[in-house]
C-alpha cells in the first residue's frame, strides 16, 4: 500500500527534482540551451486530476523556464479514440490557464516516418515480422527471473519481412495475425528488451487519416520518435515508464545524435484517497451508468470537479503543495478539499438559502410591512459590496435549527428561547403548531423591533444565529449534494470488484429548496456560492429559466485544517 503524504519536496532554490535537472541540462547547453516540453494524452476518456499533474508540470516548467510546451494526441489506437475526447482535452488544458498556442500536434503527423523508420530497421536486420498470437509472444518472453525464448519467426530473411509488412499495410492479414517486432536481446533482464512489438494490424478507419494505414504504431515505438520529431527536450511522464526509459533511448538513438536527443524524466503519479484514477476503470463507471457521464460532480475527471465548482487555483494550489517526488504516494482527499475551500472562501457570494424548510412566523410582525435587509457579499472582501434581501413576516428556516426538547447545548432555537436571524432582529420562540403525523408544521415567535442589526442599540447579545428567506420572496431551487464516490479510502487496494465499494450515499437530491430572491435573479451557470452555515455551491449546466439547480463543491468544515492545527500544538 502507497504511504499517505500531503507535500512533495523542492530543494533550497525552492525546484524540485524534475526543474533542478531540467535547469542543470540548460546551464550545460544541451540541445542547444532549448527547453521544449510536451503533454501527449490519448484521446480516449477524458482528463482526470492526475492528468492535471502531468500537464501543469509540461506547460509550468516551460513557462518557468522560458521555454515551449506542445500538446500533442497520441492517436495511435483508432478503435478507442474520437473527437468527443480531443475537444475535451483541450478545454479542460484552457480550463487551468494553459495554451500550446500553434504547437498542437498528433502522433498521425508522423505515420509516414515512423513506418519509413520500420522499413529502415527491417533492412538493417532489427525488426522482423511475427506470426505467433499474442499469448504465444507472451509466454515465450520468459520471466524477470527466466530468459525469454527466440520466435521461430525471429530469423527470416529480410527480404520476406519487408514483403509481409508492406502486405500487413495493405491489408491482406487480419488483425491479430502478425505483428512486427524489433530484434534485440530476448534475455535482456529488462523485460521491454525482449523483442517488443513495435506495429499491429488494425483495420478499423482512423478519424484523422481513414483507411491509408491498416498497421499502427506501438506506445514505445511511437512515443520517443514523435517527441524527436517534434524537436522535444525533455519528456516527462510518471513512474511507471521507469522500466520503459532504456526502450525509450534505444528508439530514439535510431534517429538522434549528440547534437539532439530528447530525455525521459520520471515523477510519481497523483493517487487520492476515495477515488480511483484508472481510466478503464472510470470509463466502467461511465458505460454502466454507475454516474451521471464523465463529467459527474463525483467523478475525478476534470469536467467532474469543474461541474462541481472547483477552480483552477484550487487544483493548482493542491498539485503545488503534493509536489513532485520519485516515490508513489497516496494524497488525503481532505487536502484538496482544503484547498478549494480556501479558494472559494474569498470569492464566493454569501447568499441565504434553506434546504429543508420550516415555517416561521413572527406572531408580532406587521402582516404587510416589508424590510430590506443588506447582506454582505462577501465578509472576507468588503470591496464586494452588499446586496438586498427582503425581511416579512413569514420566513422560511432550517427545520434542524429548531428543537421542541432541545439537549443542553442547543443554541438554536427552541420554545421560550431567543436567537437572531442574520442581519435582522432578535427573535423569541412563543409556540408551534403540528400537523396530523406529529411533524411541525409553522413555529411562531415574537421579534424585538430594537434589536436589527447596525441600528443603534443593536447590540443586545444571543448565543445562536440563523439564516432565514422571506417565504413571500423566496425561489424554489434543486439541490444535489455531493460526497465521496467510493466509501473506502483506498478502492484501488481493495480485493474484490471495485464498484462494490461505491458511496451509496454519494449523490443526495433535494427539490424543495428555497433561495433569496437577489441570488435567484443573478445566478449563472458555473457562479460560486456560499450557502450560508452549509458550505459552498455552483450554479449546475442542467439549470434552466424557472429551474435553478446548485451542486454540492464542498461542505463548510476543514478537517485537514483542523488536523494540522493539532499537529503543530
Amino acid at each position: 500500500m502507497s504511504e499517505i503524504i500531503e507535500e512533495g519536496i523542492v530543494n533550497e532554490a525552492g525546484l524540485n527534482f524534475i526543474e533542478q535537472e531540467i535547469k542543470e541540462d540548460l546551464s550545460m547547453g544541451k540541445n542547444g540551451g532549448r527547453l521544449n516540453t510536451r503533454f501527449p494524452p490519448e484521446p480516449n476518456g477524458y482528463l482526470h486530476i492526475g492528468h492535471a499533474k502531468a500537464f501543469i508540470m509540461d506547460f509550468g516548467v516551460a513557462e518557468k523556464f522560458g521555454g515551449t510546451c506542445n500538446l500533442r494526441f497520441d492517436d495511435t489506437n483508432p478503435q478507442k479514440e474520437d473527437m468527443e475526447y480531443v475537444n475535451s482535452i483541450k478545454r479542460d488544458i484552457n480550463w487551468l490557464g494553459y495554451d500550446w498556442e500553434d504547437r498542437l500536434y498528433y502522433a498521425s503527423d508522423y505515420f509516414p516516418q515512423l513506418f519509413d523508420l520500420a522499413i529502415r530497421m527491417i533492412k538493417e536486420g532489427k525488426a522482423y515480422v511475427d506470426e505467433q498470437t499474442s499469448e504465444q509472444i507472451a509466454q515465450q518472453k520468459g520471466t524477470p527471473t527466466t530468459p525469454g525464448v527466440d520466435s521461430p519467426y525471429r530469423n527470416r530473411p529480410v527480404e520476406e519481412n519487408l514483403d509481409l509488412f508492406m502486405r500487413m499495410n495493405a491489408g491482406e492479414f487480419d488483425e491479430g495475425s502478425m505483428v512486427l517486432r524489433a530484434k534485440i536481446d530476448m534475455s535482456n533482464s529488462n523485460m521491454h528488451f525482449r523483442d517488443p512489438i513495435m506495429y499491429r494490424i488494425i483495420k478499423t478507419p482512423h478519424w484523422r487519416t481513414g483507411s491509408k494505414w491498416k498497421v499502427y504504431p506501438m506506445y514505445d515505438f511511437a512515443h520517443g520518435q514523435s517527441d524527436y520529431f517534434e524537436g522535444v527536450t525533455h519528456s516527462i511522464c510518471t513512474l511507471e515508464f521507469v522500466p520503459h526509459r532504456p526502450l525509450y533511448e534505444y528508439f530514439v538513438k535510431e534517429l538522434a545524435d549528440e547534437s539532439y536527443c530528447p530525455r525521459q524524466i520520471e515523477f510519481n503519479r497523483l493517487n487520492l484517497t476515495y477515488t480511483v484514477m484508472s481510466k478503464r476503470k472510470l470509463l466502467q463507471l461511465v458505460k454502466e451508468n454507475l454516474v451521471n457521464g464523465w463529467d459527474d460532480p463525483r467523478m475525478p475527471t476534470l469536467c467532474g470537479l469543474r461541474r462541481r465548482g472547483y477552480t483552477p487555483s484550487s487544483i493548482k494550489d493542491f498539485i503545488n503543495r503534493i509536489g513532485y517526488t520519485k516515490y508513489e504516494a497516496l494524497n488525503h482527499i481532505e487536502l484538496l478539499e482544503h484547498a478549494v475551500r480556501e479558494d472559494l472562501n474569498k470569492t464566493a457570494t454569501r447568499i441565504s438559502v434553506v434546504v429543508n424548510p420550516v415555517k416561521l412566523i413572527l406572531t408580532n410582525y406587521p402582516e404587510n410591512k416589508e424590510e430590506i435587509i443588506e447582506i454582505d457579499n462577501n465578509p472576507e472582501n468588503l470591496e464586494e459590496g452588499k446586496h438586498p434581501m427582503p425581511f416579512t413576516r413569514e420566513l422560511w428556516i432550517e427545520r434542524e435549527d429548531f428543537m421542541e426538547n432541545p439537549p443542553k447545548k442547543f443554541f438554536r432555537l427552541s420554545p421560550e428561547k431567543e436567537v437572531r436571524l442574520k442581519g435582522a432582529y432578535i427573535i423569541k420562540c412563543t409556540g408551534l403548531k403540528k400537523d396530523d403525523n406529529g411533524e411541525i408544521e409553522e413555529i411562531y415567535a415574537e421579534y424585538d423591533p430594537a434589536t436589527r442589526s447596525g441600528m443603534p442599540g443593536s447590540d443586545r447579545k444571543v448565543k445562536g444565529t440563523l439564516h432565514w428567506v422571506s417565504a413571500a420572496h423566496a425561489v424554489d431551487a434543486e439541490v444535489r449534494d455531493y460526497d465521496r464516490l467510493f466509501s473506502v479510502e483506498n478502492p484501488s487496494a481493495e480485493e474484490g470488484d471495485f464498484r462494490d465499494l461505491l458511496n451509496p450515499d454519494s449523490l443526495k437530491v433535494r427539490n424543495n429548496v428555497k433561495i433569496e430572491p437577489w441570488a435567484a435573479q443573478n445566478s449563472k451557470v458555473g457562479d460560486h456560492f456560499q450557502f450560508t452555515r452549509l458550505g459552498y455551491y455552483t450554479v449546475d449546466p442542467d439549470s434552466s429559466e424557472g429551474h435553478l439547480v446548485f451542486n454540492k463543491t464542498i461542505g463548510l468544515k476543514d478537517t485537514w485544517a483542523k488536523e494540522q492545527k493539532k499537529s503543530s500544538k
